[in-house]
């Protein structure tokens, strides 16, 4: 499928991109022991790990149902999702640890203008990452692909906290480089628990928004035959969802008049984003509301 070689395009290029900017920016970080650089090189070995993390869990979600599988293999974007969480909460702690040592323990910060080279360098690489990635995402509808421009976009904010940092050195103001270090912890943590958290609430079942709730149940009411709704029950299925909707119809229409009801529901319900099957049931309905008043 186009979908699945244009987010494997997405993460193939970051891993490449990752990798140059992994190298380079330890190489000079260790250096002149700019712990904000260092902090921004073990984010992008983060970012490597994210990416290929990104390549398998799109080449496993690629797979098509099967016996054991038959709506397919979509959640395993958010199972891979979650992995990556974890390892970004790691390269936080990692980030931390090491800057926090840089205000305790005295260091020796040398500028070098190649810092100034890799931190706008990467800036700019991360913003053209984010934008390739941010159009196939957008185009597709993919969590994966969303998440690797994240991942870009808040890399641009990190490489401009080492920017400060490395400018800061320059001015003889080393302590703020062990400061940038410490922010760009947090915010890799922040990006972790956000990633972690919309990977949890899919993992758990959450049932479809309030909003498309009711869009759903609007319809619904305006499907000639409908008498009213019992339930509609929501399942997600990787990015989308099974519907499972309950509807009770006049107890004296025909069978086949019932089953017309039912593909004209699935029909209009399928319609919507994100839906990837709708199963219906009918209840015969025991008395209109209108009667009743």
């Amino acid at each position: 499928m186009q979908k699945h070689k244009e987010i494997t395009n997405v993460a193939i290029l970051g891993m490449l991109g990752n990798i140059i900017l992994l190298f380079a920016k330890l190489i000079v970080g260790f250096i002149s022991n700019s712990q904000a650089m260092i902090a921004d090189g073990l984010n992008s070995a983060g970012d490597v790990f994210s990416s290929l993390m990104t390549y398998i869990g799109n080449k496993i979600s690629s797979k098509p149902g099967d016996k054991d599988h038959p709506y397919g293999h979509g959640k395993a974007e958010y199972i891979f999702a979650m992995i990556i969480s974890f390892s970004l909460l790691l390269v936080a702690f990692s980030i931390f640890r090491s800057a926090f040592n840089s205000l305790t323990v005295e260091t020796k910060f040398q500028y070098s203008n190649w810092l100034v080279v890799v931190a706008i360098g990467t800036i700019i690489i991360k913003i053209l990452l984010f934008i390739y990635s941010r159009s196939v995402g957008k185009k597709h509808n993919s969590l994966l692909a969303m998440a690797n421009a994240q991942d870009h976009r808040n890399d641009v904010f990190v490489s401009l906290v080492t920017l400060i940092g490395i400018i800061s050195g320059y001015y003889k103001i080393p302590l703020i480089d062990g400061i940038a270090g410490i922010l760009i912890s947090f915010w890799i943590a922040y990006t972790g628990f956000i990633i972690f958290t919309d990977a949890y609430s899919v993992l758990m079942d959450t049932t479809v928004n309030p909003t498309l709730m009711s869009q759903m149940a609007e319809i619904l009411n305006q499907i000639p035959g409908v008498d009213h709704i019992d339930a509609i029950i929501s399942k997600p299925i990787g990015l989308n969802f099974l519907l499972i909707v309950k509807v009770s119809i006049d107890a004296n229409l025909t069978v086949f008049e019932g089953h017309e009801i039912s593909d004209k529901i699935k029909s209009e319900l399928m319609k919507l984003n994100n839906i990837e099957d709708v199963v219906v049931h009918v209840n015969p309905a025991q008395f209109h509301p209108e009667q009743m008043n």
